[in-house]
């Protein structure tokens, strides 16, 4: 009897082994369901979540939207789809039904397997944390017509991928994915503009010519300059907005089979998704462009909550706490925080920060990337 129990016991450890936590497949915080609920205590209609980058340079991240109310007791997150560009390299082995994904809020953060099936990519259409850091930015005040209107226009963009269609009111060519053009950022700015009516929205069409490739990236839509609009639209509109950042858990083991250069997902940069600037130059802890600095002191002055993975018993907790400013005075003082930091780090003098960026903890004093 014994020696099954120790055939048992080593049974487990090596299926731990395999699927470990932080892992495709593996174990998922125990509590996720108590925290999730506490969290949604709070009434918020919709919730921006805006990923951060994974590569050590020109990390834009990911920009998706959770929409409160189309799936019972969770939001349901839309997503672009990397894979759905109909290149031949994802034509096997890659989720491509849709060109904008439909995600349990709590799958694309914390679980480990997906309503979307087997070729759905782990830490990026589901498990985000287990890969990278996610700002949430939640929005009360957005009427039921708005919501419904926002997902009506994502099932068009999908109906529009399905059928092949060509040259829409938000896009030239083919609808597919485009990392350049039909991206993350523009595919939620369009469902805005055109489904929800922010005529105002600004949104960028790059095209690539011949070899202007360079060009098209410098008008590229990206996730944190099409954060800062919608905020700017949201506050015109008497919308109410706080922050919860989802930290990364920072121990996952997990190498994704799709990678070119295999690197565990703990030793890959968690970057805070940069504007188009020389930041792109510059490593995480090192960001002195004003728009950066500007998107990273407003998002701290709107934190109200920060989320974690402890690594000690796989749980998830609240991790700070803190009542964030109003919209006004959290742009007001971020504003001139970053223009005045902005300064002085081109000074290249020491000086002490007088923003705080998001990322050091809701409840502490501590700004990444600190005085220089």
């Amino acid at each position: 009897m014994k020696t099954a129990f120790v055939l048992i016991a080593l049974f487990l450890a090596i299926q731990a082994g395999a699927t470990g936590f932080g892992s495709k497949e593996g174990p998922e915080p125990a509590n996720l369901d108590e925290i999730s609920q506490q969290l949604r205590a709070d009434q918020h209609d919709l919730e921006l979540l805006i990923s951060y980058g994974t590569s050590k340079g020109g990390s834009a991240g990911h920009l998706a939207l959770a929409i409160r109310d189309v799936i019972p007791d969770d939001d349901l997150v839309y997503s672009a789809n990397y894979y759905a560009d109909r290149s031949k390299k994802h034509a096997q082995g890659f989720y491509t039904d849709a060109l904008v994904m439909r995600i349990p809020k709590k799958e694309y953060l914390f679980k480990t397997t997906s309503s979307l099936g087997e070729t759905a990519s782990f830490g990026l259409d589901f498990g985000e944390v287990y890969k990278r850091s996610v700002i949430g930015v939640r929005v009360s005040g957005v009427s039921a017509t708005e919501r419904a209107a926002l997902a009506d226009y994502f099932a068009r963009i999908n109906d529009d991928y399905l059928q092949r269609r060509r040259n829409t009111e938000y896009h030239d060519g083919e609808i597919r994915y485009g990392y350049l053009d039909l991206n993350c950022a523009k595919t939620i700015a369009s469902a805005f503009k055109f489904g929800a009516g922010y005529a105002s929205l600004p949104i960028d069409s790059p095209r690539i010519l011949g070899r202007s490739t360079l060009v098209a990236a410098v008008n590229a839509n990206t996730p944190t300059e099409m954060a800062m609009a919608l905020m700017k639209e949201w506050a015109t509109r008497g919308y109410t907005m706080d922050v919860v950042l989802y930290r990364k858990y920072a121990a996952s083991d997990y190498i994704d089979p799709h990678d070119d250069k295999p690197v565990a997902f703990r030793d890959l940069p968690d970057r805070f998704p940069s504007v188009l600037s020389r930041d792109f130059r510059r490593e995480k802890g090192e960001y002195k462009d004003a728009d950066n600095l500007y998107a990273m002191y407003l998002f701290y002055n709107l934190a109200r909550y920060s989320v974690q993975i402890n690594p000690e018993n796989g749980l998830l907790e609240i991790a700070g706490t803190r009542q964030p400013a109003s919209f006004a005075e959290a742009d007001r003082s971020a504003r001139q925080n970053a223009r005045s930091d902005s300064r002085n780090y081109r000074s290249h003098r020491p000086f002490a920060p007088q923003g705080v960026r998001i990322g050091g903890g809701v409840n502490s004093p501590e700004a990444t990337g600190a005085t220089r």
